[in-house]
This record gives C-alpha cells, sequence and structure tokens, in this order.
C-alpha cells in the first residue's frame, strides 16, 4: 500500500496536567469582566497546560473555559448543542469526526490568518475554511515488555502478529465510536486490506481483545500499568508512559499507521464573538506550533525545521497509510454501525 508523505517537524513534551481541565471543564486566563470563551477540545490533559499558558501570554485579555473529552463525546455534543450552541471554538480534535459537525451544520466557515501555512493535506479545501489542522497522530502498539517476558512471548511487531492465538485476552484498543484513534485505526485496516478483508482480520483481532477503551490514550496507560501487556493507542501517548519510566517498548506498525488530525474550527451560532477569530488565528500561529511542536512527531505547517525526538521512527511520516479525511468521514457512519454490530460487547461501561 503507497503510504502518503508530507511536511513534518517533531518534538516530545512531559507537562503538568492543566488544573481544573478535565471533562467537566476549567476556566484559565484573564481577569474578571474579561471577554470569555468556551473551547471545546480533545488535546491531552498533559498537553493543554503549556497550550493555555501560551495563549494567555499572548491574549491576557481573554478568558478560556476549557471543557475537555474524548472526539466523539466532543462532537456528539456539537451536534446535540446545534439549535443552542455553547461552545464558541473547537481546538484539537480529530478531523474526520469534526467533519460530521460539519455535515450537520455545526461550524461556521472561517479561514485564520496564517492559513497559508498549512500543508493542503491538513486543512479544508472550501473557502473560507471549516477547519484547520494543527498536527497529527498515528497508530502505535504500546507493549509492555516485562508482562510479555512472564509469559514467554514475543513483542508483536505488526498488525498480523496481533492476530495470533497467544495474546488472546492481552490487547486492549479504543472503541471507534468513542475515540478519534479508535476511528482511525480502524478505517487504516479498510484502507490497507480492503473491506472484506478488513473485517475478516478484525474478527481475528476481537477474538484476542480483552476490552475495548472510551478513549485512546487508555490502552497505553494500561500497558504502561501491567493491566494488560499490549495496547493499541497512538505513538505521543506510548512515549510518554515510557519515559515516566513504565517498561514498554513502542510500535510503529510496517504495513502503515493510520492516521489523523487534530483540528480546529467556528462554531456556529447568532453571534460570534470576535475573540474566538483571534483564538483560531492564535492556535495555527508560530507560536501555538511551536508548543505542538513539543508533543507530535508531525504537525501542519509547511516547511517547518525541527529535530527528531526520542522515541520516534527516523522518518514518522512515511510510515503513515494513505488517507483522505473527506472520505474517510464519510464513510465513517457505516463504518460504526458495521463495528458496533460485531464488536461492542467488550466494551467498557460508559461512565
Amino acid at each position: 500500500m503507497k503510504k502518503w508523505i508530507g511536511s513534518m517537524v517533531v518534538g516530545i513534551l512531559a507537562a503538568a496536567l492543566l488544573a481544573g481541565c478535565g471533562q467537566s471543564g476549567g476556566s484559565t486566563g484573564a481577569k474578571s469582566g474579561s471577554a470569555e470563551l468556551t473551547v471545546y477540545t480533545a488535546l491531552e490533559d498533559d498537553q493543554l497546560k503549556a497550550y493555555v499558558e501560551a495563549f494567555n501570554r499572548a491574549h491576557p485579555e481573554i478568558k478560556l473555559n476549557i471543557v475537555r473529552d474524548s472526539t466523539g463525546v466532543i462532537v456528539a455534543k456539537l451536534i446535540a448543542e446545534k439549535d443552542n450552541p455553547k461552545a464558541d471554538v473547537v481546538w484539537g480534535t480529530a478531523a474526520t469526526e469534526l467533519l460530521g459537525a460539519e455535515f450537520q451544520g455545526v461550524l461556521e466557515g472561517y479561514t485564520p490568518k496564517g492559513i497559508e501555512r498549512i500543508s493542503p493535506e491538513f486543512k479544508d479545501s472550501k473557502d473560507p475554511a471549516h477547519w484547520v489542522g494543527i498536527d497529527a497522530f498515528e497508530t502505535a502498539f504500546v507493549v509492555n515488555t516485562k508482562e510479555l517476558e512472564k509469559r514467554n512471548l514475543p513483542i508483536p511487531k505488526s498488525y498480523a502478529d496481533l492476530t495470533k492465538p497467544e495474546y488472546k485476552g492481552l490487547i486492549v484498543m479504543p472503541n471507534p465510536a468513542s475515540s478519534g484513534t479508535g476511528f482511525f485505526t480502524v478505517a487504516a485496516w479498510i484502507e490497507l486490506y480492503g473491506d472484506k478483508e478488513a473485517w475478516g482480520y478484525m474478527d481475528k483481532l476481537h477474538d484476542n481483545i480483552a476490552l475495548y477503551t472510551h478513549s485512546g490514550s487508555k490502552p497505553a496507560k494500561m500497558a504502561a500499568a501491567g493491566e494488560y501487556p499490549i495496547g493499541i493507542s497512538f505513538g505521543y501517548r506510548g512515549i510518554t508512559e515510557k519515559k515516566k519510566g513504565a517498561p514498554l517498548e513502542i510500535v510503529f506498525p510496517p504495513e502503515g499507521a493510520g492516521w489523523d488530525v487534530e483540528a480546529n474550527a467556528l462554531v456556529k451560532k447568532a453571534e460570534i464573538k470576535p475573540e474566538a477569530k483571534l483564538f483560531l488565528d492564535w492556535a495555527i500561529s508560530d507560536e501555538a506550533m511551536k508548543e505542538y511542536n513539543k508533543n507530535f512527531a508531525i504537525i501542519t505547517v509547511n516547511n517547518a525545521s525541527t529535530t527528531l525526538p526520542e522515541g520516534y521512527t527516523k522518518d514518522p511520516l512515511s510510515q503513515l497509510i494513505h488517507n483522505d479525511l473527506n472520505e474517510t468521514a464519510k464513510a465513517r457512519p457505516a463504518i460504526l454501525e458495521e463495528w458496533n454490530k460485531r464488536y461492542s460487547t467488550k466494551s467498557e461501561p460508559k461512565s
């Protein structure tokens, strides 16, 4: 399968948790009485603190009310609130799922300043743009080497390896209906193998799955804690868990990694605050990109120069599969309907 190649930058960050941020939301920023924005995001908790601090330095007059959840939940909220929207902007939410909100008429077109610097593959082709990507994240296996050694098992090195009977009950992966990571991984198998063969592959993999989680990060964290030896997750989370001292090996599948873009958008509402557009301008600025650069091996700015962080492959972009984000988004409802019919019985309960 031909693999997609584009422009990239690289980086790693280990940041503190954002105080007050989580599924219930949190407030950061300017003094009382200043302009406020409600921001829906699926960005990782341990990235948000540095990102928000960078925004506060640039715009101390704007207070951010952060509401964080998994991508699927964020998009479902946007659609459910269509007639009475609560959010002003969406920040760092998987593009293929965010496109589902666009199809429902939830997003307002806005072309942020500096969009010409973004690679065409990572932004909306319409003018004005309805979404703009900031970074890409990719499928990786997060493998607890000590746990496999206890069982005298080798480290799986490919998608094919994951279906071997010796790994029965030892693998966790994200539910694609609630996790962007889960969805782009399933979509990757369909792209790589074709529809019929991909579902056959997933049938075999399902036999080895212990649990489908509602978070893309959780399989990596579970593997790091030794709860399950193998977590299908994404590269950044596996690498950060390894840096904390967990006995992990991070495997980028040689067949090609699934991927998506974390993207920003303006929410459609009767009164759009000018500060929302200022935020979206900042969110693709050089300053913001430097922050994303500290976390991800791939960001969306053309010709960005950087160094390769520890833990990533020498050419992380070259191992991404071809992925047409618009086509993948259109196929998403049918893919999830089929996936739920076949595999949802092993999903963890929703909190």
